[in-house]
């Protein structure tokens, strides 16, 4: 009865514990979510909340009894609890002999036990534990060996017995010796990689990387490849990386795998193919790679390569987002900088340094990441405090709440200042003073004081303020709960730019919580967070390599980020592909390849690659001269956009007649448009109105008879029965001014004595000349 017991024990404990370790397998192929940065752990993730915290869309919050009605969690467990009354019932129908027998056999089926190889005990199974010098040993051990091979004893006492063998053989003895040598040489490498910000120190850090790689260090080749991919303190050979990754692939890592996908889809030393490209992506994505399953919801969204698939796009999407929102901080997340070059190029003169708040904003982000300079970001926040500047007492709260390196975690500390900005009225201080209050950071909890905080706070635009309010409202924490003012507060913050503001607004609509489902703005909005993951610090790596001119390197980066769906990655990929300033491509192949992500930057609304896409076709440029979709694209970029230069285009094409009937009525109503759009537009716009004036008065001269015109006059009617006198008079008045004007300048010019203007030669006339 008691074996029965068990065994029905086990049953219902087997699929909990599958259960509870699938979310550690996700976590686990989460690890690699960004080519150059860590992902948090688990034990990170869950670090500081106490076992009465629930996590609510991208929030956590504390259990609260207050809720109006029962929770949806509540409801959830007792769904659950009726689900395994359910279970017991059938399982207690089964015939408990079969259940028996099949988990005895179960239990049998364990692991293979490790068998002695060698020494004195060959072929005898190993002991443990076993005693050796006092110790006992629960494992195989290389102590009292010089060669470094594990052995085992196959009894207990090995001292007594003397009986032991190897546990590997040596082949496999010295594989494993010279991995651990590979993994030293690899914590090395990375040790000088993470602690040094010097060039020539990362350079130093990349060569021992690379003696880890040539041993064939899985974690080191990944590194190395995509150093040569890219040509980080590397020099870039395409090729190497290649052959790096198809190895990695083999041996199902899925940073391999993503790679190579990226390498088939942009035809970087292969030749391109979608197909193997999609397939590449598929098992990257299945090993856990972020970056691949923001590829793949990018191709699903767009329909590159697939079908299009909103929700598919949402389940690769949502999956990204949901961890790139559990890494953002009470700040609201990385900023992106978005610098588009063909815009650099058309305004050089735009203004790219920071404002103080961006500066501040700026440490903070350093002071989170741990960067070398965050002690000078502590400083400076420290001389802004101690001047009475608000903003910097308030940052400097959020360092000491949160902690890091720098700075060591101290509510109390927080919480001074925090109390000290918000009584100057800064909607930071009053945000953090909020979350102290919510979560019982140095102070008892009090929901009533957060909400009052929050609502001071999100009355001044504070986004964080905002986010909060309206997690309050969501959850019903503090007041009952509203899906409305949720959704309310959501939108302002995420007006922002906060993206848990995004990634809430996101499950929203994913989940038709308060507002009708809508599988496309939640796809977008899922999106927008994506792309504020740590990999999107690329983008700025890029634009550094270049403007040192490293134009290949910058190329690679912009094709990968511009696979991830970043329009701003698509525009400046293709606008060094149109400048031909990227060698690693073929002539040949440049516009092919700037005309394809032209479109897919025209796509997701830029219009400047909308315009470029009508020059395109215009001018031939990568496919055949095409006026009539060329036409379409101006067309588009005029009505969606009210693009001055795609209303002039349009313009001229009207006037010329290409790709549309000639009309030269409408040529000067799209050229008085493009006038109005941009003060920039009315100089080329008034030299062309000039050109169609005197283009139609040559028209309409054409499309004339003089002679008609002329014998349907009657002068006589129109000037007079006189009129021929006074033509006379007028004429005769003008024949004599001209004669006096000529006069007069004879007599101004003295001429002196003597002086005889000199007659000139005359050639004689020609002879007769034989004909030719």
């Amino acid at each position: 009865m008691g074996r029965r017991a068990l065994c029905l024990a086990l049953c219902l404990c087997l699929p909990a514990l599958w259960a509870g370790a699938m979310p550690a397998a996700d976590e686990e192929g989460n690890q690699d979510e960004s080519l150059d940065s860590k992902t948090l752990s688990a034990e990170d993730q869950v670090k500081d909340h106490s076992t009465g915290t629930r996590v609510v869309a991208g929030q956590i919050f504390l259990e609260s009894g207050k809720s109006d009605s029962p929770s949806e969690d509540e409801e959830n467990f007792q769904s659950q609890e009726e689900e395994k009354e359910n279970s017991l019932e059938e399982l207690n129908s089964l015939d408990m002999s079969n259940l028996l027998n099949k988990d005895l056999e179960e239990a049998e089926m364990q692991s293979p036990v490790l068998t002695a190889i060698g020494g004195t005990a060959d072929g005898e199974p190993c002991h443990f534990p076993f005693l050796f010098m006092e110790k006992e040993y629960a494992e195989c051990t290389a102590d009292g060996r010089e060669d470094g091979r594990l052995w085992c004893a196959t009894t207990y006492d090995y001292k007594k017995d003397q009986k032991w063998g190897f546990c590997e053989s040596e082949e496999q003895s010295n594989k494993r010796r010279q991995m651990q040598e590979a993994e030293d040489v690899y914590q090395i490498g990375m040790k000088i990689l993470n602690e040094s910000s010097k060039k020539a120190q990362k350079k130093v850090a990349y060569q021992y990387l690379l003696k880890a790689a040539d041993m064939n260090h899985t974690k080191a080749m990944e590194k190395v490849s995509y150093a040569l991919l890219f040509g980080d303190y590397l020099k870039q050979n395409i090729q190497l990386s290649k052959e790096l990754f198809e190895k990695l692939t083999e041996e199902g890592s899925p940073k391999g795998q993503m790679a190579l996908g990226f390498l088939y889809a942009s035809g970087l030393g292969v030749n391109s193919s979608q197909a193997k490209a999609l397939v590449y992506y598929t098992f990257g994505a299945l090993g856990g790679n972020l970056i691949a399953h923001m590829i793949l919801g990018y191709r699903y969204w767009a329909g590159i390569g697939v079908l299009q698939s909103c929700e598919s796009a949402l389940t690769h999407y949502r999956l990204v987002a949901n961890h790139v929102a559990s890494d953002i901080s009470l700040t609201g997340g990385t900023v992106v900088q978005r610098i588009r070059l063909a815009d650099e190029v058309e305004n050089p003169g735009m203004a790219s340094g920071m404002l103080e708040e961006d500066l501040i904003q700026y440490y903070q982000f350093l002071a989170e990441k741990g960067d070398v300079q965050a002690q000078r970001a502590f400083e400076y926040f420290n001389q802004a405090a101690n001047a009475g500047n608000s903003h910097a007492m308030a940052f400097l709260g959020k360092m000491y709440s949160e902690g890091s390196d720098v700075v060591p975690q101290s509510n109390e500390t927080a919480l001074q200042y925090f109390k000290k900005a918000a009584d100057m009225g800064n909607p930071v201080g009053q945000s953090g003073l909020g979350m102290a209050y919510l979560y019982g950071r140095g102070v008892p909890v009090n929901y009533e004081l957060a909400l009052k905080y929050f609502q001071k706070a999100a009355e001044q635009g504070w986004v964080d303020g905002q986010l909060q309010l309206g997690s309050m409202y969501y959850n019903g924490i503090g007041v009952k709960r509203d899906y409305k003012q949720a959704l309310k507060y959501f939108n302002l913050a995420s007006q922002g730019g906060h993206i848990l503001a995004f990634y809430n607004l996101a499950q929203m609509h994913a989940t038709g919580t308060g507002v009708m489902r809508s599988c496309h703005t939640a796809v977008e909005l899922f999106k927008n967070v994506c792309e504020r993951g740590r990999w999107s610090e690329r983008l700025m790596t890029a634009y550094n390599s270049y403007k040192d001119g490293d134009s290949n390197s910058a190329v690679v980066q912009y094709l990968l980020l511009a696979e991830q769906g970043y329009e701003v990655a698509q525009s400046n990929a293709a606008f060094i592909l149109d400048q031909k300033e990227a060698s690693i491509v073929g002539e040949n192949e440049t516009y092919p390849r700037a005309l394809l992500h032209w479109n897919r930057a025209a796509s997701q609304g830029y219009t400047v690659a909308r315009i470029k896409l009508g020059d395109y076709h215009f001018y031939g440029f990568g496919t055949d001269v095409d006026y009539e979709t060329a036409f379409i694209h101006y067309r588009l970029a005029s009505e969606q956009q009210h693009s001055a230069q795609a209303m002039f285009n349009l313009g001229y094409m009207h006037e010329k007649g290409l790709g549309i009937k000639q009309d030269i009525h409408l040529a000067k109503r799209f050229y008085d448009m493009a006038a109005e759009a941009s003060p920039d537009a009315q100089v080329p716009v008034f030299l062309a109105l000039c050109k169609l004036g005197v283009i139609y008065s040559l028209q309409y001269i054409r499309e004339i008879n003089i002679r008609e015109v002329f014998s349907h006059i009657d002068m006589d009617q129109l000037l007079g029965p006189e009129w021929d006198l006074y033509l006379m008079t007028i004429i005769a008045l003008l024949l004599g001014t001209i004669i006096a004007y000529r006069q007069r300048q004879h007599q101004a010019i003295p001429r002196p004595a003597g002086l005889r203007p000199a007659v000139p030669q005359q050639e004689p006339p020609p002879e007769h000349q034989p004909l030719q």
